[in-house]
């Protein structure tokens, strides 16, 4: 009867041009230029790489001085956390072929969550199969129509298909401006569906991933609790090398947001994410979160491994201590040889200007040719014109890794003169 009725209803404008053809999209100027770069040995992505990734590893089949991995506290080699993702699988076998819904929920998410909301210092803790889809889970469920979500500028991928996903608003402020997230606050709340009582969401990161620096959390806690909104803080890049017991940059300053995200995919060794935050709404996440529900769970060896790495990385601060000095090291030797460098959080990350697109991948081959291996990074990953090569260092270099790295860089910057 449906179908039947369907064609009573009055024709809409038909398209009599030439027919459209979905992959059309698919070849554009930034695809040429992907490709350019590709053929003349200039493309930063997608390297093979053929080794454990630790203070050396294979890239493309050569051994070079690794600045590009995410393994600030060097954990991934460690030999305890191999143990721990071993008895994982000889416990559990090689994957749980379900959902946490279903019959992917094991003992090791218990201990996992349990130790970290100890860690954080919140009643609870949800592990997610991965970072991304922590940040998609939890903005997606929780900005509800009516709802709005307040975004850094500068936010990760994450946080912004969150929004997407989202029936509620997204509003967006100037990176790291208190001033300007409250100036959007104060204007939502005075437009009508702010005034019905529409909740807000404010995200932010405790280390920013390109540029390394850091959120004024006290003044954005500030800014929420004057506009009654709650506060998202995505702790991806500062949890483990920052704060107390690596607790990140909200421990260090004695503040427990509403809500904290982290992922296992950087100092701690292994791959999944992390909610940590009141018990009432861990609870409402694992009833309507999607991308909770309906992605397979974590396999048990990243969970093994995560356990592992999250005790080891909360007892070891000596990894703490080194990372930071490495970092100290890398950049002021950069200044010293006259690079344009970024902020300084203290963490892990040393980016480093260098202008074009172009500018960045002809700097990381020259980088590359001299066995040293850094990201590139450029739009959309960061702002147009502002393309950079990121740094970032592990505890487990060595002094003399970091100033072979310099004698690279001090290469490159007096061939490029």
């Amino acid at each position: 009867m449906v179908c039947r009725m369907m064609w009573l209803l009055p024709a809409g404008p038909r398209y009599s041009g030439p027919p459209v053809d979905l992959f059309d999209k698919c070849g554009d100027a930034r695809l040429d230029e992907y490709q350019a770069a590709e053929e003349l040995g200039l493309l930063p992505f997608f390297r093979t790489v053929g080794t454990e990734t630790g203070p050396l590893a294979e890239v493309d089949g050569r051994k070079v001085i690794m600045l590009g991995s995410n393994n600030y506290l060097g954990l991934t080699t460690d030999p305890r956390v191999r143990q721990a993702a071993i008895d994982a699988i000889e416990r559990y076998g090689t994957g749980c072929t379900g959902s946490r819904l279903m019959n992917g929920t094991l003992a090791l998410h218990g201990e996992l969550e349990a130790e970290i909301a100890d860690w954080i210092g919140t009643e609870g803790c949800l592990v997610f199969t991965t970072g991304y889809a922590a940040n998609l889970g939890v903005v997606g469920s929780l900005v509800a129509d009516g709802d709005a979500l307040f975004a850094d500028m500068g936010s990760h991928a994450s946080l912004v298909d969150g929004g997407r996903l989202a029936h509620g608003a997204v509003r967006w402020w100037r990176h790291n401006s208190p001033d300007s997230l409250r100036a959007r606050l104060s204007r939502w709340r005075d437009e009508a569906h702010g005034a019905e009582g529409g909740g807000a969401l404010v995200a932010a990161e405790g280390v920013y991933s390109m540029e390394g620096d850091e959120a004024p959390i006290t003044e954005l806690v500030a800014a929420c609790r004057e506009f009654g909104a709650r506060l998202l803080f995505d702790e991806a890049h500062s949890i483990g090398v920052i704060g107390p017991q690596g607790a990140g940059v909200a421990a260090r300053e004695g503040i427990v947001p509403d809500l904290l995200m982290g992922t296992f995919s950087k100092s701690l060794a292994s791959c999944g994410g992390f909610v940590a935050g009141p018990l009432a709404v861990l609870d409402y996440l694992r009833r309507t979160c999607r991308p909770f529900q309906f992605t397979a769970s974590g396999v048990p060896a990243a969970l093994g491994a995560a356990l592992c790495a999250v005790r080891l990385a909360r007892a070891e601060e000596w990894r703490r201590t080194v990372v930071r000095e490495r970092a100290a090291q890398l950049r002021e030797g950069l200044l010293g040889l006259g690079y344009d460098l970024g902020p300084d959080s203290g963490g892990a990350i040393v980016a480093i200007h260098v202008g074009s697109d172009w500018d960045a991948a002809r700097q990381w081959r020259a980088l590359l040719d001299q066995g040293v291996y850094v990201n590139c990074a450029v739009p959309p990953a960061v702002q147009q014109g502002r393309a950079l090569l990121r740094a970032s260092v592990m505890a487990t270099h060595s002094d003399a890794d970091i100033a072979a790295a310099l004698d690279a860089f001090e290469v490159v910057r007096s061939t490029s003169d």
